[in-house]
């Protein structure tokens, strides 16, 4: 298992470099010059601004670029934030706590839902609670998010004004106070909702399948012909082997738990991440960007070891060599 992990691992390397490669070449592409955000507006003098460019390293060739870039974000330098005017690992580091509060609490959500209705739905299949849930599921496969949220804000902060509509936290609260933890709760409880709602349906429909097909298996067959119990027969046999489809996606949740809020962080105006992403690219930020964009392709690689890595957790038959 460790050899297997650290192959993993050092396999990762050359797939971060070509993904940066491809990101920095893709973000020099982009229309527009982040060189706007490092001008002082009180002087516009020609001479001045091609002095800047000059020790900025923006007239070096692109190849020159890449190659300082990418030295020194392996040394942990991800370069100065144009927009915000500090280093880019104090504006991420600002604001991932809030992306990944609200994306714990939407993951919590999503799995709760998911194996309650999922269990249900394997356990009594075809009937009207079953085909209730699967209504559901397509609804909320069928329905972008974007669009849940912006209902959701209508109705539960607009017309109920049950919860706020924007930021994080309500102002002139003192963190450390237990009203501030509070009104933290209550800004990521709706977005979270949201995201966890819509993302039940792929898992509910994956456990509720994986719970039937196993219900007719030999193995069950054999516990049942030998009087074993029925919850013992449904919680140690049949559950435990459906579960393992899941296991896949909580892998690629690590991704997502930055990566899936992009939308609803903007709809919600919520200072995560995934708004931070948006407003890079609409400023041409590129080191943020360039940093964001890296960061997510890393937890998305990671995720996928740690998948593996599950596997022989959930399922003793899988073994890694």
């Amino acid at each position: 298992m460790l050899q297997y992990t650290l192959r993993r691992l050092l396999g990762m390397i050359p797939l971060l470099l070509l993904i940066s490669l491809v990101v920095f070449f893709l973000a020099k592409m982009m229309p527009g010059d982040p060189f706007a955000g490092e001008i002082d507006p009180s002087n516009t003098n020609p001479q001045y601004i091609e002095e800047m460019r000059e020790k900025l390293g923006y007239n070096d060739p692109i190849i020159v670029q890449y190659g300082r870039w990418i030295s020194d974000f392996i040394q942990g330098d991800f370069g100065k934030s144009t927009v915000y005017k500090k280093p880019v690992s104090e504006v991420i580091a600002q604001r991932i706590p809030n992306t990944i509060f609200l994306a714990v609490t939407s993951l919590f959500f999503t799995y709760i839902f998911a194996f309650i209705m999922g269990m249900y739905a394997g356990r009594k299949p075809y009937t009207l609670g079953d085909n209730l849930i699967a209504s559901y599921n397509y609804l909320a496969l069928a329905i972008p998010s974007f669009v849940a949220g912006i209902v959701a804000i209508y109705f539960f902060s607009f017309k109920l004004g049950w919860f706020p509509f924007n930021g994080s936290v309500a102002v002139g609260l003192d963190e450390g106070t237990w009203a501030y933890y509070q009104s933290r709760f209550h800004h990521v409880l709706l977005p979270a909702l949201v995201l966890g709602l819509m993302g039940t349906a792929s898992y509910t429909q994956f456990l509720r399948n994986d719970i039937i097909d196993n219900s007719r298996k030999d193995f069950v067959r054999t516990a049942r012909a030998k009087g074993t119990k029925e919850s013992t027969i449904y919680n140690k046999h049949i559950l435990r082997n459906s579960i393992i489809p899941i296991v896949t996606f909580l892998g690629f949740d690590i991704a997502t738990l930055i990566s899936g809020a992009v939308i609803t962080e903007t709809i919600f105006t919520y200072p995560g991440i995934g708004a931070l992403f948006l407003s890079s690219v609409g400023s041409r930020d590129y080191a943020v960007m360039m940093s964001i964009t890296m960061l997510l392709s890393f937890l998305t690689l990671f995720g996928n070891l740690v998948a593996d890595l599950l596997y022989g957790v959930v399922d003793p038959r899988i073994r890694l060599d």
